[in-house]
């Protein structure tokens, strides 16, 4: 049984409403919106079991936390852990951003572009503030899992040191430091199959549907390119366990209404393109979604069909077990190793899906024109892509969770030269209303 971890950020602070640096300084307060917005989380998340509560010392994030108990039936105690502290930013706390730019130009710049060579010298010691966060978060994680083997624990802490827990659980390269976005209040869910050094499935990041901000946080200014990636509805083979592969297998009645409430979910949303598979049930997902935006021609792309499971589909999983027992063992264990018997091996899924998606982002982001996207896909399409833009390897497939309907929000602010910013993973409070994943867990 999974180690469920939900993750949340603290409430806007003093620092944040001014814009300032806050690091460890623990002279930020929560705003009077960030006392309203945890005390919505706490409404959200009040009927959940926990095993275990955590937050950072620092006053922002324990007011949160504070807040956030009072709200859930039954809590644990509420365990402040400096394990939990935010960023070490000693030269920059209590400075304003712009201040910080004007000042230390190159350093600014090494911490946005270069964040695993970012560095301080501080009373005559080198010190690399996301480095040590990181080191941070494998520790928390080395003392906090086997404590609560198969529960689900909460913790609340701040904008750093929550990407580098879901960093160091994926182990995502420090280059990402500033992929992952973390707006105030967000809700992240992690799953852990077992202790430390075990596969970590991300369920979801920077969730704020709760919080009135369905989609996503609000578009930055001068944001050229933003793609809602979403995977199709269900169909019966789905919900079935049958793997489907390259079978063009239509949505069922599930699949549908799925589409339908994603079409919902994004119908103020400006769409400029639309691009899907081929298949017929990421193609009538897209068509389902776009009735809400009548002048964008969908465009279909067969580099973006799902993977060609050769001699399984059609099958279910006990099906396959008893004719391919080792191999599906390799597929769930080391899905890197497995070339499906006449199909396709992930290696070159990636090739074709990873070149895919560079020509829509070079293509869609070459003026300076800002530009919203739509693509739905597959699975395992959906998993390489994510998987391959966090700087991860085919060996991490499964590390990715992606839901029928559900919508990831991919931004490239300086466009294709850039490293994205993942705004949210693999959003499904539409369909469900909930935080978690409740769509079906069936075959590829």
């Amino acid at each position: 049984m999974a180690t469920r971890v939900i993750i949340v950020r603290h409430g806007q602070s003093s620092y944040n409403a001014a814009k300032k640096i806050q690091g460890r300084s623990d002279e930020s307060v929560l705003t009077e919106k960030g006392r309203a917005d945890a005390q919505i989380v706490g409404a959200t998340l009040k009927n959940y079991n926990f095993h275990g509560f955590y937050c950072s010392p620092l006053q922002r994030a324990k007011q949160t936390a504070t807040i956030i108990h009072s709200c859930l039936d039954n809590p644990p105690a509420l365990q402040p852990t400096g394990l939990l502290q935010e960023i070490d930013l000693p030269l920059w706390e209590g400075w304003d951003k712009d201040e910080v730019k004007a000042k230390f130009p190159e350093e600014y710049r090494c911490w946005k572009e270069r964040p695993q060579e970012f560095k301080m010298e501080v009373n005559g010691k080198t010190h690399f503030p996301v480095a040590s966060l990181y080191a941070q978060g494998e520790q928390f994680w080395q003392e906090i899992i086997p404590q609560h083997m198969g529960r689900t624990i909460l913790i609340v802490a701040h904008n750093g040191i929550n990407r580098c827990l879901i960093m160091s659980a994926l182990s995502i390269p420090l280059s990402r430091y500033h992929s992952l976005q973390q707006s105030n209040c967000c809700i992240n869910v992690l799953n852990f199959t077992g202790g430390w050094g075990e596969p970590v499935q991300l369920e979801s990041l920077n969730q704020t549907s709760h919080l009135g901000i369905p989609l996503a946080p609000p578009r930055p200014p001068r944001n050229r390119l933003r793609l809602l990636l979403v995977r199709h509805g269900e169909t019966e083979w789905n919900r079935a366990f049958r793997f489907q592969g390259i079978k063009d297998i239509p949505l069922n009645d599930t699949g549908r209404e799925q589409g339908k409430k994603a079409g919902d979910f994004l119908k103020e949303v400006k769409i400029d393109f639309a691009i899907s598979s081929h298949l017929l049930r990421p193609k009538e997902t897209a068509q389902i979604i776009l009735q809400h935006h009548p002048d964008v021609t969908l465009e279909v792309r067969e580099e973006l069909q799902e993977i060609c499971h050769g001699l399984w589909e059609g099958k279910l999983e006990r099906e396959i077990e008893a004719e391919f027992a080792e191999l599906l063992r390799q597929w769930k264990e080391a899905p890197e190793t497995v070339q499906m018997p006449e199909g396709e091996n992930l290696q070159q899924v990636w090739h074709r899906a990873i070149a895919c998606w560079q020509d829509i982002v070079q293509t869609f982001s070459a003026t300076e024109e800002e530009k919203t996207g739509l693509i739905v896909a597959h699975d395992a399409i959906n998993k390489v892509i994510l998987c391959d833009l966090f700087g991860l390897t085919p060996a991490d497939f499964w590390l990715i969770k992606q839901g029928n309907g559900a919508v990831s929000v991919i931004d490239y602010p300086q466009g294709a030269l850039c490293l994205p910013v993942f705004q949210g993973i693999n959003i499904t409070t539409h369909l469900s209303g909930g935080i978690l994943d409740q769509t079906a867990a069936g075959a590829l």
